[in-house]
């Protein structure tokens, strides 16, 4: 049912509400991690982030390969045309209920494995479409009481760990269950990253369907269960998180 006038969720019912969500956001950084690193064995060119791929694409026009140039083009046009999918079907930043995450997964699981296909039978065409679904991953990604969640790249996640540590290094409280949770989730991307390697190496590239068929059936459950009433998300949109000590609270800001 919808939420009409949604209220602020106390500390401990965060708390319990983030060991649900932690088994799938590990469980997607790990598809991830496993994704990137078979292309990256096979194509030398990173899916799950842009970063790369945009160095790549710097590089390529330097050089002046034309068809280098495309691929890194698509990789990036793919990536982003995954994000805008999920923007139409999840249209959400923040964690609703009633939004169509199912949906958005089945949607990813798909992708994978038309792109495992592709690359296997040796089309590079394959490339933007497993961008794509990073891409639409990515973009699923939620605001938790304050804390952003990505599960296609560990950039952010490293970046947030590093600043809670030298907040505590500076006797300011942090948010352990924060860092503990972000801590799982670059672990996750890493063990995805080997789990890829090795299997990159023994199956090539179709090994990408393993993780296509572990997404759609996990979308396909989502969506089942939520039609059944009996998943419920946390909402958190238009409610400010609860403060937590992770940040001092500035001068002349409303403490909440």
């Amino acid at each position: 049912m919808p939420h009409s006038h949604p209220q602020p969720l106390d500390r401990t019912n965060a708390l319990r509400r983030v060991r649900h969500l932690l088994p799938g956001a590990m469980a997607l950084a790990s598809v991830a991690g496993f994704v990137n690193s078979v292309v990256l064995g096979f194509f030398h060119t990173p899916v799950s982030h842009m970063t790369g791929a945009v160095s790549h694409l710097g590089i390529d026009l330097a050089t002046g390969h034309p068809k280098d140039v495309l691929a890194s083009l698509s990789i990036v046009v793919g990536f982003l045309a995954g994000a805008v999918v999920a923007g139409l079907l999840v249209g959400a930043l923040r964690l609703i209920p009633g939004r169509s995450y199912g949906i958005a997964l089945m949607a990813e699981g798909g992708l994978l494995m038309t792109a495992s296909a592709l690359l296997a039978t040796g089309h590079r065409i394959g490339l933007p479409v497993v961008a794509m679904a990073c891409g639409l991953q990515n973009a699923m990604a939620s605001s938790y009481c304050g804390l952003v969640i990505r599960t296609t790249h560990v950039t952010g996640t490293v970046t947030d760990i590093g600043v809670m540590l030298g907040h505590w290094l500076r006797h300011r409280q942090i948010d352990w269950w924060k860092l503990r949770f972000l801590s799982l989730l670059a672990f996750s991307f890493g063990a995805g990253g080997y789990g890829g390697a090795l299997a990159g190496f023994r199956f090539g590239t179709i090994s990408i369907a393993v993780t296509a068929a572990v997404v759609t059936v996990a979308g396909g459950t989502f969506w089942f269960l939520h039609h059944r009433g009996i998943v419920d998300l946390l909402q958190d949109a238009g409610v400010a998180p609860p403060r937590t000590g992770s940040f001092p609270v500035l001068p002349g800001e409303p403490r909440r």
